[in-house]
């Protein structure tokens, strides 16, 4: 098979943006694969190395297994911090992520599978690596808030909105809560469906979020989470389609997540045009304008991991 990749990296973060060409050289495999460096007691291995290596081929980065062993360690750095604050995306989100690359690119996932495995990289290794890219985004907002980024000055506001034509930018505002119908990992299979089925009925049932407690109370394994206020630029991209759809309902459609069957209440919605409004839609504007290259925050978030890991390279 010829031809190229594409994937779309979004603000939310999706896939890292490259392209792949699948003309690459046939797959090189080492006759045994051993440990060649621990991050934090995770170990990489020379096996490892050589998939990062063919996908970066496939990417037309170079550096090769140099560069594959820093990627890796990056990503490992990456990996748990994601699974220290619990912010990691469902196995299904990667699996809709993967079958959405592969349906763009007119192939379905098995013949995707194929292509990387001719090229030495397999499937295994795509999925961490779109579980990765697509979670990491979700610590370095939570870390340092919003859509990423450094504070605007009160002084590039002005200058920015003086650019804009004297009027500040408007965006919407929403105060939202998660309704998550839970589903245990051991019954998953058994009452995913039963559980999908009452989530979408109790839809309609909604009384509001300020009695959601008290209506969460009346049905089995039901949880609320208060998300609070959140600009339509920080929405999360795994939602952010559902809550634009939802328009003037309080409720968007229901996900499947890892938790379980999950919705979220649309408390309340407004137009702002606030400094507040208009900081995140500059900082929106900014991050959209960049092509390529790591977002400083992820950078930093990068260096200060590894300053207090324990490294170890063989």
């Amino acid at each position: 098979m010829g031809g190229k990749f594409s994937i779309a990296r979004t603000v939310s973060a999706m896939i890292l943006a490259c392209s792949l060409t699948l003309a690459a050289a046939p797959a090189t495999y080492a006759a045994t694969s051993k440990v060649v460096a621990v991050v934090n007691g995770e170990p990489i291995t020379s096996g490892d190395i050589a998939k990062r290596t063919a996908f970066m081929r496939l990417q037309k980065q170079s550096g090769g297994a140099a560069a594959a062993r820093e990627q890796m360690i990056d990503e490992a750095l990456k990996r748990g911090e994601v699974l220290r604050v619990g912010a990691s995306v469902s196995t299904s989100e990667v699996e809709a992520a993967v079958g959405r690359f592969a349906a763009g690119n007119k192939l379905s996932v098995q013949q995707l599978s194929q292509v990387l495995d001719q090229a030495g990289v397999g499937i295994d290794h795509f999925r961490n690596y779109v579980a990765v890219a697509m979670s990491w985004p979700r610590v370095v907002n939570a870390r340092y808030g919003g859509s990423g980024g450094g504070r605007l000055s009160n002084e590039e506001l002005v200058r920015r909105m003086q650019e804009a034509g004297g009027t500040k930018p408007v965006t919407t505002e929403y105060f939202l809560q998660q309704v998550i119908f839970v589903v245990p990992a051991a019954k998953r299979n058994a009452i995913i469906g039963k559980r999908q089925a009452e989530a979408n009925a109790s839809r309609s049932q909604f009384p509001g979020c300020e009695q959601a407690k008290v209506f969460a109370a009346t049905m089995r394994d039901v949880s609320i989470r208060n998300l609070g206020r959140m600009m339509a630029q920080e929405l999360p991209a795994d939602w952010k389609p559902l809550i634009e759809k939802a328009g003037d309902s309080n409720t968007t459609s229901t996900r499947v997540t890892e938790r379980g069957v999950e919705y979220l209440a649309i408390c309340k919605k407004r137009e702002v045009s606030d400094d507040l409004a208009a900081e995140m839609v500059f900082r929106a504007e900014d991050l959209g304008k960049k092509s390529d290259g790591e977002e400083p925050n992820s950078k930093r978030y990068i260096e200060e991991l590894r300053k207090h890991a324990q490294i170890v390279e063989k």
